[in-house]
């Protein structure tokens, strides 16, 4: 008796050591390409980069010069193509994420500037794909594009079959102040998804998230 029960206390708990050993996990893309938004640096990305270089993904954060985009999406969208043929050549292919602007100057890369021949799959982080109102507070032509109607967004609209069977992602939160209205980060091409996230600039820094995208960068494997 006092064997038997021995044997069922040890295997249960082996069991339970078993089923907490993480899972062994490969990347489904080698490089992925973090652009950020506008008047930062990159730094918002730092988290997500860790998780992905975890897993062997070789990251990279361009700067997008000037971050304000006072001269231009489209300008800012060629700065971004050379940074990118400079760091992983002009043919090797790559995942993106991109956050707020920075999604709309991916997009003008992608699909005015040959990139989507390369990019494997593309996620966008609270980007006003449909413009934002907040956008009127500023005068630089960059802003002026990220207004409602613009030009510029009628031209991605325009464009954006060139994307071909990309497979793409739009996270927003309908708490956001920046993006407005919320639903901008709407995008018809795109899965849409929603998490309640107070502040625009939080999206990066909420685990569910962060969860969400790092799952759609890896392919779990049983130990």
């Amino acid at each position: 008796m006092i064997t038997a029960r021995f044997f069922h206390l040890f295997t249960g708990i082996f069991a339970t050591a078993v089923s907490c050993q993480p899972q062994t996990v490969k990347p489904r893309f080698e490089r992925a390409v973090l652009v950020h938004g506008i008047f930062e640096d990159g730094k918002a990305f730092d988290s997500l980069k860790r998780r992905l270089e975890t897993h062997g993904i070789e990251c990279f954060v361009p700067k997008l010069k000037p971050a304000s985009g006072s001269p231009g999406l489209e300008k800012l969208a060629q700065g971004l193509k050379e940074d990118i043929d400079k760091e992983f050549g002009q043919t090797e292919p790559f995942a993106m994420i991109a956050f707020s602007m920075g999604g709309l100057v991916s997009r003008y890369y992608l699909q005015n500037l040959g990139g989507a021949k390369r990019c494997e799959t593309f996620i966008t982080v609270s980007t006003p794909h449909n413009g934002t109102n907040v956008a009127y507070t500023l005068t630089t032509r960059g802003a002026r594009q990220m207004r409602p109607g613009s030009d510029f967004l009628r031209e991605l609209a325009e464009t954006e079959d060139t994307l071909g069977d990309i497979p793409i992602v739009s996270y927003r939160t309908p708490m956001d102040l920046i993006i407005l209205p919320t639903s901008s980060s709407v995008w018809n091409r795109a899965e849409n998804l929603s998490y309640t996230v107070a502040l625009h600039p939080m999206m990066l820094y909420t685990g569910s998230v962060l969860d969400d995208i790092e799952s759609r960068f890896i392919i779990p494997e049983n130990p």
